[in-house]
């Protein structure tokens, strides 16, 4: 079985195509600035092809013909009619959807209905899922929803402190994001240290560009950092995560924006980049190498709000099995995994500090003998969509 998995921003298209019987990937590739006057598509395959081009792409249906005929070009695909299902990331469920779902006109309307929870997110989906059905009306098109994962936080842990009719009337509520990712890693961590899944607690430390924590309890989502937006929650590459709100009006009067514009700066400008000018943590630790004051504040204020969410995390959960780290960052930087694990001994955390400077590959055993788990566990948030999306379609 193939599966197709696409992952659609407002200006780019990523995707995967995969062998589901071999769990291999036969061709991956992105595609950039969609819209602009010069855009950019890079494939490679299985077989150690790849090709990038500079072109214009109009939308995101040219950019989905273009890579349909990349594919063709490079052998890996006739046509879209060849493979058996689409699997596409979505950002925003609402609390409409808890799982994996084959898309069809009515949930076509309820993504559009969720589009106000995330304009920049559902619309793109939406975009590819048409252009899609457009192109092969009879292929199976499911949705994997980064929020259905955390449809089972409770009430008293989703629900904003504000006028309830606010929720009632508009859903205004924690959502979390990462869901997928989050879910998947547990999964590896409870497989690798012999736990049923259904008895597994731990806190799953999602850090890129975008982070995010989950408390997991017996396989369940029960808290999450990112909140109604991917805005709240942890110091991320370029958005400020936690903040007094007081500070939205505030900022607005002594810069002059609207709340758009100070929106934006929370989104865009803030966070990491906002504090030293990078929000690539490998250029940040070549900044701190180098005595950067500037960087080291950024890196132990981003370290500090994770260390912050892991003790709170811990009493919400009351028992831990792990932590785990993923992600781009979470995965890579060991200085990192350190400074959230430090002084923290009192709580049965005991990083084993060599280990954890050269972490075998896969999933790696962080903590010393006898000890809590550390565990460095990478994600795959494709293949994880993949899988759901072939449940699905063998369904049918």
């Amino acid at each position: 079985m193939r599966i197709l998995v696409l992952n659609l921003g407002s200006s780019s298209i990523k995707f995967q195509l995969f062998n589901m019987e071999k769990r291999m990937v036969l061709a991956k590739g992105l595609l950039e600035q969609i819209g602009e006057p010069e855009g950019r598509i890079s494939i490679s395959t299985s077989a150690k092809a790849s090709q990038t081009e500079s072109l214009h792409i109009t939308d995101h249906a040219h950019g989905l013909l273009k890579m349909q005929e990349k594919l063709q070009v490079m052998g890996v695909l006739k046509s879209l009619e060849h493979i058996d299902g689409v699997g596409h990331r979505v950002v925003q469920g609402g609390d409409l959807f808890i799982k994996p779902t084959l898309i069809t006109p009515e949930v076509i309307g309820h993504l559009e209905d969720l589009c106000p929870l995330a304009p920049l997110h559902n619309p793109a989906h939406l975009a590819g899922i048409k252009a899609m059905q457009k192109q092969v009306p009879n292929l199976p098109q499911v949705a994997v929803f980064d929020t259905a994962y955390h449809q089972t936080i409770p009430p008293h842990a989703f629900t904003y402190a504000l006028p309830y009719e606010l929720y009632e009337r508009h859903k205004l509520r924690r959502y979390g994001f990462h869901g997928t990712s989050h879910n998947f890693v547990a999964q590896e961590a409870a497989r690798f240290l012999h736990i049923p899944y259904r008895n597994f607690n731990a806190i799953s430390l999602h850090l890129g560009n975008g982070a995010s924590v989950c408390a997991i309890r017996n396989g369940q989502s029960v808290e999450t950092s990112m909140g109604l937006t991917p805005l709240e929650g942890l110091v991320m590459g370029t958005r400020s995560g936690d903040l007094d709100p007081a500070l939205l009006g505030y900022i607005g009067q002594l810069t002059n924006k609207d709340t758009a514009g100070v929106v934006h700066m929370l989104n865009h400008e803030s966070g990491l980049k906002g504090l030293c000018g990078d929000n690539d943590m490998r250029a940040i630790e070549k900044r701190i190498d180098a005595k950067d004051e500037r960087a080291k504040l950024a890196f132990d204020i981003y370290a500090h709000r994770i260390k912050k969410y892991v003790g709170a995390y811990a009493f919400v959960l009351g028992a831990l099995d792990a932590i785990i780290f993923t992600g781009g960052v979470g995965e890579n930087c060991a200085r990192l995994r350190k400074a959230v694990c430090s002084e923290l001994e009192n709580f049965g955390i005991f990083l084993d500090e060599e280990v954890n400077s050269n972490p075998r590959p896969g999933i790696a055993l962080l903590s010393q003998a006898r000890k809590l788990p550390i565990l460095r566990v990478p994600t795959n948030e494709e293949l994880a969509i993949a899988k759901a999306t072939m449940q699905v379609v063998q369904a049918l």
